[in-house]
C-alpha cells in the first residue's frame, strides 16, 4: 500500500508541457507512481477538477530568522512554495562573534526591515559557525530551506567593527575565504553579497560588504568553485538604475572565478524607460559572451507596500529624501510644512536619479489606509487624486498636508506608476528570455511594509482568469523547475518518478491570493502584513501535508538543503 495517491487531478509536471489527468502516487516522501495507480493509499486526495503541480520555489526570501519562530514560513506555505532560498544580498545570521548580535540584530532590522524586538526575542543568538546555525535549523522545517553564506557576517566576523569603513588586507581576506569554505562546507548554498547604496546598517553606515574591493568579491567567488552545488547571488545600484561597464565586468568577473550562475535582484519593468530594462538583460547577454551567467530575477505580480512619513520605507530613497525623513519628527515636519522643501523633494523624485523608485511618484493613485487626526476623518480608503480634486490642491502638497495632519502616522498604499498595459507586455516579453527568473519577493523581510509571499498564486490567478500573459503550463514552470534547475536543486521542481513528493493540489477557477492584512503575530507582538491564500488544497513536502484543506498543519518534513548532498553543480563555462 502506498503513503499517498492523490487521484484524477490534471497533473502538470513542471517542465511546461500539456497538462494531462492522471494519480500521483507517494510512497516513502518519493514520487513512485504516475498515471492510473491502481494501488491504494494510507491517505487518498480526490483532485477531480483540480491541478496537481511540482511545489513552488521561492529563490529570493529573507527567512533566516523567521524560520526559527514559525518553521512553516507563513504565508509562503499556504501559496504552495515548498522550498524556499535564504541569505541572499550578503545578510546572514552566521557566522557570528560573541557579543556582534546586536549589530546583525540592527543590521537586519534596518535593511530588510524586520522588527527588532521579534529578532531579540525570536532567537537566542547561541550558535557561532555556520555549521552551528545550519544545525539549529535541520529537522526543525516546515518546507525545504537552503542557505547562502552572506558576505556580511562574514567581514564582521573576521574584521569586527573594521568591517566598516575599511578594505581588507590579506589575512583578513584569507581568513574570509576560510570561512566561506567551513560554511560551504556545512551545507552553505554559496556565496551572496551586496555592493547597493540602499543597503545601510543600524547605525546608518553603509554595510560592510559595501566596503570590499573588487579582488575580495573575486577571491570569495573563487571559494564558490571548489564546491559542488553551489552557486552566486549579488546586488549592487545597477539593480536598481541600470549597470555600469565596471559592475557589469564585475559581475562577469564573479561568475567565471565561481564558474557558476549569478543571479541578481530585481529586475522591474516600466514601460516609461524600457531602455533601461532592456539594457539590463543586454547585460546578461554581454556576460555570456564571455563564459559566464548572470540571470536577473523578475516578480510577475506588482506588490503593494504600506508607506508612511514616519517609519524608513522606500520613500527614503528617493533622491535628497533621506536627508529629510530621517530628521527627528518635529524638525522633519517643519522641513515637509515648507514650500521650497517641498518643491525639491517633488522635482528630485521625478529626476532620473530616482532610478527604479521614481514608480512612486505617482501621488495621486496613493490610497490613504490608517489615519489619525480629526482633520483627516473619512479619508481612510480614498485616493490623493480624489481630495487634491476636492480641495483644488495639487497632488503631492496635499499628500504631504494630510501626513502632516496626522504628525506624519499616515499609512500610505502607493499605486504603482508601471501598472499599465505595455508595461505588462514588456514583462511577458522578458519571461520569455533565458536570461530571467521568476522570484524576488523578500519573503521574511519587509514585514510591516509589504508581503511579496503570495506571488505564486496570484500569478497563477492572473495568468488563468486576468491577463494570461503566459499559459498554465509555463507559469508552472517558471515557478517550479526553472528556478529548481538554476539552483541545481537534486530531483525537486517536476512530477517524475522517484523525485522528492513536493506537491501542491490547487483549484483553477479560484487560485488567487486574499486581501493583505496586518496580523499581531511576531515575537514581542510586532505586526506583519500577511494574505491568505485562495483555492490551495493542499501542499505537500517530501510527501507529507503541511496545507489540508486550505489549512496549515504543524508539521516539520522540510529538508534543510545542503550543498553537494541536495544540489548538484550547475557549471558555467
Amino acid at each position: 500500500m502506498l503513503d499517498l495517491v492523490i487521484r484524477g487531478g490534471t497533473i502538470i509536471d513542471g517542465t511546461a508541457t500539456s497538462g494531462h489527468s492522471g494519480d500521483v502516487g507517494v510512497s516513502r516522501g518519493r514520487i513512485v507512481a504516475i498515471g492510473s495507480v491502481a494501488e491504494a493509499g494510507r491517505v487518498e486526495i480526490d483532485a477531480s477538477d483540480r491541478v496537481v503541480c511540482p511545489g513552488f520555489v521561492d529563490p529570493h526570501t529573507h527567512y533566516d530568522a523567521q524560520l526559527f519562530w514559525d518553521p512553516a514560513a507563513s504565508p509562503s506555505n499556504l501559496h504552495g512554495v515548498t522550498t524556499v532560498i535564504g541569505g541572499n544580498c550578503g545578510f546572514t545570521l552566521a557566522p557570528l562573534n560573541p557579543g556582534d548580535a546586536p549589530y546583525l540584530q540592527r543590521m537586519m532590522a534596518k535593511v530588510e526591515g524586520m522588527p527588532l524586538t521579534a529578532l531579540e526575542s525570536g532567537l537566542d543568538w547561541s550558535w557561532r559557525t555556520f555549521a552551528d546555525y545550519l544545525a539549529r535549523l535541520d529537522g526543525n522545517l516546515g518546507v525545504n530551506a537552503g542557505f547562502l553564506v552572506g558576505h556580511c557576517a562574514i567581514r564582521r566576523a573576521v574584521m569586527g567593527a573594521d568591517a566598516t569603513g575599511n578594505e581588507a588586507d590579506s589575512g583578513q581576506l584569507e581568513a574570509m575565504k576560510t570561512l566561506l569554505a567551513d560554511g560551504i562546507a556545512a551545507g552553505g548554498l554559496g556565496f551572496s553579497t551586496s555592493l547597493s547604496y540602499t543597503h545601510n546598517d543600524g547605525y546608518g553606515a553603509p554595510v560592510a560588504s559595501r566596503f570590499a574591493n573588487n579582488e575580495e568579491v573575486i577571491a570569495l567567488c573563487s571559494v564558490v568553485s571548489e564546491h559542488e552545488g553551489t552557486t552566486l547571488e549579488y546586488v549592487t545600484d545597477g539593480c536598481m538604475q541600470g549597470f555600469t561597464d565596471e559592475e557589469l565586468d564585475l559581475m562577469v568577473a564573479m561568475s567565471r572565478a565561481a564558474r557558476r550562475p549569478l543571479n541578481w535582484n530585481v529586475l522591474t519593468i516600466d514601460s516609461a524607460d524600457p531602455d533601461r530594462y532592456r539594457a539590463q538583460l543586454g547585460a546578461s547577454v554581454r556576460a555570456a559572451e564571455y563564459g559566464a551567467r548572470v540571470v536577473a530575477l523578475t516578480m510577475p505580480v506588482l506588490v503593494g507596500m504600506n508607506m508612511s512619513f514616519l517609519n524608513y520605507c522606500a520613500l527614503n530613497m528617493l533622491p535628497d529624501w533621506g536627508e529629510v525623513l530621517g530628521l527627528p519628527v518635529a524638525e522633519r515636519m517643519a522641513r515637509l510644512a515648507e514650500p521650497q522643501t517641498r518643491a525639491h523633494l517633488a522635482e528630485r523624485a521625478a529626476s532620473p536619479d530616482a532610478g527604479v523608485f521614481s514608480r512612486l511618484t505617482g501621488w495621486g493613485g496613493y490610497r490613504l489606509g490608517d489615519t489619525f487626526s480629526s482633520a483627516n476623518e473619512g479619508l481612510t480608503g480614498r485616493t490623493v487624486a480624489d481630495i487634491a480634486a476636492e480641495r483644488g490642491t495639487e497632488p503631492f502638497d496635499t499628500l504631504v498636508d494630510i501626513v502632516l495632519a496626522d504628525e506624519l502616522r499616515t499609512v500610505l498604499w502607493p499605486a504603482p506608476t508601471d501598472d499599465d498595459d505595455e508595461s505588462w507586455r514588456l514583462r511577458a516579453e522578458a519571461w520569455q528570455s533565458e536570461h530571467t527568473l521568476l522570484g524576488g519577493s523578500d519573503a521574511g523581510a519587509h514585514l510591516d511594509r509589504m508581503c511579496g509571499a503570495p506571488y505564486t498564486t496570484a500569478f497563477l490567478g492572473d495568468c488563468l482568469r486576468g491577463r494570461r500573459l503566459a499559459s498554465l503550463e509555463t507559469a508552472i514552470h517558471m515557478l517550479t523547475d526553472a528556478p529548481a534547475r538554476l539552483f541545481g536543486l537534486r530531483e525537486r521542481g517536476r512530477i517524475e518518478q522517484g523525485w522528492h513528493a513536493d506537491l501542491v493540489v490547487f483549484d483553477p477557477d479560484t487560485v488567487d491570493s486574499g486581501a493583505m492584512r496586518m496580523v499581531d503575530d511576531l515575537p514581542g507582538g510586532s505586526p506583519r502584513l500577511f494574505a491568505d491564500a485562495v483555492g490551495v488544497d493542499h501542499v505537500l513536502v517530501n510527501g507529507m501535508p503541511i496545507v489540508s484543506g486550505g489549512q496549515a498543519i504543524d508539521a516539520r518534513p522540510g529538508t534543510l538543503l545542503r550543498s553537494g548532498r541536495d544540489t548538484e553543480t550547475v557549471l558555467v563555462g
